[in-house]
């Protein structure tokens, strides 16, 4: 990762992913499901929405494959050591409980914006 900076912002979409790590879209998608240290929110519309802990572990995907030479299986090997997954990996319960909290805030605040005169 080195010299490049993320932007601070709560959520990125998946093509200001890609510009900002060089990997293109259809190849995060690909590692999200190869993957299951990551699973980006997704907005009302469907769209992936990275955070900033998602973007680290791309550039730390990308590093791996890249320029170590790890194959896919031991990437995630490597990944699947305890203390190497970020904590939401570890606690997918956990995770989809806070997407779906997530989804119902953005939904009643979207209700509660368009009920305003």
């Amino acid at each position: 990762m080195g010299d490049i900076v993320i932007p601070e912002k709560l959520y990125f979409k998946i093509g200001e992913v890609a510009e900002l790590t060089g990997v293109k879209p259809h190849v995060l998608r690909y590692w999200e499901a190869e993957f299951g240290a990551f699973r980006p929110a997704k907005s009302r519309s469907r769209q992936r929405l990275y955070q900033r802990k998602d973007i680290e572990l791309v550039f730390r995907l990308k590093e791996l494959l890249y320029q170590q030479g790890y194959t896919i299986a031991g990437a995630r090997k490597l990944l699947g050591r305890k203390g190497d997954l970020p904590p939401t990996a570890t606690a997918t319960s956990s995770r989809d409980l806070l997407d779906e909290v997530r989804r119902d805030l953005h939904r009643l605040r979207d209700k509660l914006g368009s009920s305003s005169p």
